[in-house]
């Protein structure tokens, strides 16, 4: 046992010493810090209630799965089209009935999993389906990023090139580069909060900073909530529904991906013990309680399980430390308004990477899974993913009610998948064949 222990520092359910709790605690508030206020800062919402919400969530994942899991919960990359696409059809109001939609559709799931095992959701989500759809994520949000990288004022009905800001988009790209390249241990960890700070000093010293925000704002002060009959009547609508619901059969396979990581890491079967069905349930409990205050979707993080990683302090102590700080800096004005200060162009650099590492994972997916693309029906599968994801095909159901991009793409991958012939000669390992190696 002895021996066992010495294999890392802190046991899942061990209590840290208080100045160490605090370290560590910190480490993975950094680590997901950039990527959590990013997706709010692109979409529309606020960064400091997503910091609120992946603290909150956090805790209830931890209390869901009885504290014998060691993750972290923030914003999903995934979820940013939909969200934009649900804000078009009736604002970020319409966005959280989506968000809560697809907290619900977590819940159901794991009830089916608790009830059924997890086979039937592999068999209907395998590599060959998700993998183009993760491609379809990142791909379709490439002109976002580009625009962001390039325009003083992107998304305008007339946009203006700027070189300025495209320099100072280039620089945050390449720091972030250079860092997630050549950054060793915990450096390594944290390159797109690291890339964040060049960035801003970038563009301070090219000017395009405002101050302004920073200065008039309270050291103290509560984030903008948006709470269902407090500050906004929710209204119930089909078409956002349709838009937001099937991200949510897509993070769920990435939610299966990370609690295979996890497990390897932490050296136990978290599939196994709590089980899927409660981790699923805790990520779908923290989708609901974001979308209750005006946060985004969130889910499990792989720059905290690099964390786990390096650290080898696998307590969900530390874990539970680092979500009180996100709910802390979430009411600290202050904080709140250098956010809101950050130009889009240093954003846009960014998201240059995130959205091609998005499509990239995709196809790293693909390939960890020896798809036979030699087969002609995973050629077929993938080839109408991508072009009606990308090509941004929509089918108009009624005057109101449309099912378009990734979530048109996502459910034709299915259906493909399911009717076409030859699926046991397919080639690639399903999600339960890489489970059950593991």
């Amino acid at each position: 046992m002895e021996t066992e222990k010495r294999n890392f520092v802190l046991d899942v359910n061990e209590v840290p010493k208080a100045g160490q709790w605090i370290t560590l605690s910190l480490q993975h508030l950094f680590a997901m810090f950039g990527s959590t206020v990013l997706v709010p800062f692109l979409v529309g919402l606020s960064p400091a209630v997503a910091l609120v919400s992946s603290g909150l969530a956090t805790l209830a994942y931890l209390l869901i799965t009885k504290g014998k899991i060691p993750a972290y919960l923030g914003s999903s990359f995934a979820f940013i089209a939909p969200i934009a696409a649900a804000k078009s059809l009736g604002g970020p109001e319409s966005a959280m009935l989506g968000c809560f939609a697809a907290g619900l559709i977590y819940g159901i799931v794991a009830l089916i999993i608790k009830k059924a095992g997890m086979r039937w959701l592999m068999n209907l989500l395998p590599p060959i389906v998700v993998g183009p759809v993760i491609m379809v994520i990142g791909l379709s949000l490439a002109s976002t990023a580009v625009g962001m990288a390039m325009y003083k004022n992107p998304g305008a009905e007339h946009q203006i090139y700027s070189t300025k800001h495209l320099i100072v988009a280039l620089i945050t790209l390449a720091a972030t580069i250079l860092f997630n390249m050549f950054g060793k241990g915990f450096i390594g960890v944290i390159p797109i909060l690291l890339g964040i700070i060049v960035g801003y000093i970038a563009a301070c010293i090219a000017g395009i900073v405002d101050f302004s925000g920073i200065i008039a704002a309270k050291w103290i002060q509560a984030p903008d909530f948006m709470v269902p009959f407090a500050t906004y009547t929710p209204h119930f609508s089909p078409a956002v529904i349709l838009v937001m619901a099937p991200v949510a059969l897509v993070t769920l396979s990435e939610h299966i991906g990370h609690q295979m990581v996890l497990s390897n890491v932490v050296g136990r079967n978290f599939l196994e013990k709590p089980g899927l069905h409660r981790s699923i349930t805790g990520d779908g409990a923290g989708i609901i309680i974001g979308s209750l205050i005006g946060g985004p979707p969130i889910t499990s993080y792989g720059e905290n399980i690099g964390v786990l990683a390096i650290t080898r302090a696998f307590s969900v102590f530390v874990i539970g430390g680092a979500a009180v700080l996100a709910v802390v800096f979430g009411f600290i004005g202050k904080i709140s308004a250098v956010l809101h200060s950050i130009p889009q162009a240093v954003m846009g650099g960014i998201s240059i990477l995130l959205f091609g590492i998005i499509a990239s994972s995709g196809l790293r997916m693909l390939i960890d899974s020896k798809v036979d693309f030699e087969n002609k029906r995973n050629l077929i599968i993938s080839s109408v993913i991508l072009v009606l994801g990308i090509g941004g095909a929509f089918i108009r159901l009624t005057d109101q009610v449309s099912l378009s991009g990734m979530a048109l793409s996502a459910l034709v991958g299915v259906v493909l998948n399911l009717i076409l012939p030859g699926r046991q000669k397919a080639g690639g390992e399903g999600l339960d064949q890489l489970t059950q190696a593991k």
